[in-house]
């Protein structure tokens, strides 16, 4: 919310000025614009550090990995790499499609909305509404897992509302489509501690470089969010949104199927 108060302060105004600008005015307003966030942003690099120095000194117990139960043991006696895991590797692939799904329903919303002909000075707060769907979510799941619903069911209704939502985003106009973005947060909450555990399973003395592989799934949502700009450049910012459904079934899929794969 203070990020867009700050950066996209009287953006509609600025918006229909830059259309009456010459090239260096134009890029003058623009330099200004960026401008805005740098201060916001500091701010944020300030409390990170704070957050870094007490986690460095902070007492967590390390977490031994490298002794293994008889069972898990014996099961991977004949493994000699993450990559005998076929239930971690698709676990990455999910993380990476979780990844880009959250990032697009996060940082797409105020453009959209701005495209379905909302002012930016409502639009700005969209983002936040996202955030908010996901914090509820969180809160669901604090309560609910894994005491009423299994990670399993977690991903699986996860996935499924978020086809559900985006299909809604795509078939639905103005505010309500809008909303139904707003409600991928929502969708998209408990996916992350859902595929977490599912892709570690069993993983016994590889489960520190496995967690690795997962972070650097995360790459996801670096790599999604351009893909959805090239096809809102050339089909339109509402029927991009089909790049999100096909990820939410290989989510599905991973769910029902997926994480329960094992090498022989």
């Amino acid at each position: 919310v203070a990020l867009g108060a700050v950066a996209l302060k009287d953006a509609d105004a600025l918006v229909k000025r830059l259309g009456t600008l010459g090239a260096a005015a134009k890029a003058a307003e623009l330099d200004a614009l960026a401008a805005r966030v740098v201060t916001p942003y500091l701010l944020m690099l300030a409390v990170l550090v704070v957050l870094a120095v007490l986690i460095y000194f902070s007492s967590l117990p390390e977490i031994d990995t490298d002794h293994e139960d008889e069972a898990v043991a014996a099961a991977n006696t004949n493994k000699s790499s993450v990559f005998h895991f076929p239930h971690l590797i698709l676990g990455a692939l999910a993380m990476f499609f979780y990844v880009g799904v959250e990032v697009i329903a996060g940082d797409t919303i105020i453009s959209y909305g701005a495209s379905q002909g909302i002012a930016l000075a409502t639009a700005k707060f969209f983002t936040t509404c996202t955030l908010a769907a996901m914090i509820i979510g969180y809160g669901v799941g604090i309560v609910a897992i894994p005491r009423f619903i299994s990670q399993e069911k977690a991903l699986q209704v996860s996935a499924v509302t978020g086809v559900l939502f985006a299909l809604g985003a795509i078939f639905t106009h103005g505010y309500t489509s809008v909303l139904f973005i707003s409600l991928l947060g929502l969708a998209n909450s408990l996916i992350f501690p859902a595929i977490w555990p599912l892709a570690i399973e069993g993983l016994g003395r590889f489960t520190k470089l496995g967690s690795s592989l997962l972070i650097m799934a995360i790459a996801g949502g670096a790599v999604l969010p351009p893909l959805y700009g090239l096809l809102a450049d050339h089909l339109s910012p509402q029927y991009a949104y089909w790049l999100v459904i096909p990820c939410y079934f290989f989510l599905l899929f991973y769910g029902t199927v997926g994480h329960k794969i094992r090498r022989a």
